[in-house]
């Protein structure tokens, strides 16, 4: 059972590579080809589609890896990772593919808000208007359409930018290595996370499944085999969009781990370190990245939830909803979980620290603790008014979810929603108990335990923080422990109803359930990090 809560983007506006009608005219762009960057080669970049009369393998292997070299420039409309030259813009397959539909269908799009969104990896599908608008600003256009050579200064430009980023790869590799105390800290880099480094990190799920979209490897035919172990999760690094600015932050003083120890019972060292110090301006950076990475990574603002509770489900829509086979309503619900969690996906990308985890135990933290995650936002859509919560475009009570058959779980959900909306948490709360709970160190199969641990704990001290500023610490953080051990208890009965369920209609979860959601839930941790007892 997985209900929630928050509707993925439209389909219609996702950047997977649907099929389209060609136009009259055909359009063709040619991915950029840095082999005359440094020395004038006579020779022309051939035309997609089009073969090179004399090509083999060296040729085509030069041609892959200079054209690699400016996958190093992210999307000028997204920051996402770019596959060549668009349109006249260095650009990601997914903008590449939209502004393509844009200019064949003359669509005429609208803006919801004041025509200012912001323009991301994450956010690019929520605003058809001004994603398009962005696209023209940096200059994409039909006849744009580049065959041929590019001109020596264009070569030169082009070459220019790519070293300024390789330059901005190799100093942070140098501040990964060698990291700064927090108050010399410099100011983030903006193309955090766009380079090669870890491309053999990237998982990636189905795009149009994806928040942020993006030419991961399932474009490229990825199958289920695919990454480690199989597991459909894009964790590249993202590209930092937090624009957080600490020179200005002064040293304050230290606060020390040793003294909240058994603050959260889930949070001790277990190898008899000293617990390390950590300084109030580390709290309130770690406060607010956290903090700005939940906003960007809501499907929702909290204002647009509000606004439609309204929108409920009429008896009519329910009954339809109760009819359906129960095969069909789980993989709705598996649908729209898979949406949400690829959202904390996202999120937990963006944690500092998060990326500097080894690849298993980021893994490991995300499967068993996305679905967790999953719970805690939907105390952002759940109107506690009338026990509903926000569910395939309406304000659903727990009678749209009968067919499911699991009447029990779906009234600890709703109970558990209820209980999260009464305490009113704050945006910044959410977000700081969410990251919390998602990078618990005790779970099972993490390889490097302490370094999970000092993380957590970091952000323990953070959450702390700001229920002290707020001036509720003592009543929330009991209630907050308690919610930690509901948490489990609710993802372990959701397995145990899944694993029934798959056992009645294994076929149906094979070949209709999404991908993610199989590996998320699968029976290699169900006796692991799934089934803790809370």
């Amino acid at each position: 059972m997985e209900i929630y809560m928050e509707s993925s983007p439209d389909p219609a506006a996702s950047d997977a590579g649907n099929s389209v009608s060609k136009p009259a005219t055909p359009v063709m762009d040619t991915p950029a080809n840095l082999e005359t960057l440094q020395t004038d080669h006579h020779h022309q970049t051939p035309v997609r589609g089009q073969s090179r009369s004399g090509s083999n393998k060296g040729s085509s292997a030069a041609k892959k890896t200079h054209t690699s070299q400016i996958e190093i420039i992210p999307c000028k409309i997204c920051g996402d990772k770019s596959s060549g030259i668009h349109y006249g813009v260095i650009t990601c397959e997914g903008c590449k593919g939209f502004f393509r539909r844009s200019q064949q269908s003359n669509a005429g799009y609208s803006c919801p808000r004041q025509k200012n969104c912001l323009i991301d990896r994450t956010s690019r599908n929520r605003c058809q208007h001004c994603r398009l608008q962005k696209c023209l600003t940096v200059g994409m256009s039909r006849d744009a359409v580049k065959f041929g050579r590019m001109s020596k200064k264009q070569r030169d430009s082009l070459y220019a930018e790519v070293q300024k980023h390789r330059l901005q790869q190799a100093q942070q590799l140098q501040r990964d290595h060698h990291p700064q105390n927090p108050e010399e800290v410099e100011p983030l880099s903006p193309h955090y996370g766009l380079t090669d480094l870890h491309e053999d990190l990237e998982v990636g799920y189905m795009e149009e499944n994806s928040p942020g979209g993006g030419n991961g490897p399932a474009s490229k035919g990825g199958s289920e085999s695919g990454g480690v172990g199989g597991f459909y999760l894009d964790i590249q690094p993202s590209p930092d969009q937090s624009g957080l600015d600490i020179n200005g932050i002064k040293p304050e003083p230290l606060c020390d781990y040793g003294s909240n120890q058994g603050f959260f019972p889930y949070c001790s060292f277990t190898n008899g370190e000293t617990s390390p110090t950590v300084s109030m301006a580390e709290l309130e950076h770690l406060g607010q990245n956290i903090s700005k990475s939940h906003q960007e990574t809501c499907q929702y603002l909290r204002e647009e939830l509000q606004s439609m509770t309204w929108q409920a489900f009429l008896q009519e829509e329910i009954e339809t909803y109760q009819t359906k086979p129960e095969e069909v309503m789980w993989q709705l619900c598996a649908i729209k979980i898979t949406e949400a969690i690829q959202y904390v996906v996202e999120f937990a990308k963006r944690i500092d620290g998060f990326m500097e985890l080894c690849q298993n135990d980021q893994i490991v933290l995300l499967k068993a603790g996305s679905l967790e995650v999953v719970f805690i936002r939907m105390c952002r859509a759940f109107d506690s008014q009338n026990s509903t919560v926000y569910f395939d475009g309406k304000y659903a009570g727990t009678d749209v979810f009968k067919a499911l058959g699991c009447d029990d779980l779906i009234r600890l959900v709703f109970e558990f929603g209820k209980s999260m909306s009464v305490i009113h948490l704050s945006e910044e709360e959410i977000a700081l108990f969410s990251a919390y709970v998602l990078m618990s160190a005790d779970r099972t199969w993490l390889q490097e335990k302490v370094k999970v641990e000092k993380l957590q704990q970091k952000i323990q001290l953070a959450l702390q923080h700001v229920l002290q500023k707020n001036g509720r610490e003592d009543v929330v953080l009991t209630k907050l422990i308690c919610k930690v051990s509901t948490l489990r208890a609710l993802v372990s009965r959701h397995t145990e109803k899944l694993t029934a369920f798959k056992a009645t209609y294994p076929d149906i979860v094979q070949a209709h359930f999404p991908p993610l959601y199989r590996e998320l839930f699968g029976s290699d941790f169900e006796q692991g990090s799934m089934s803790i007892d809370g």
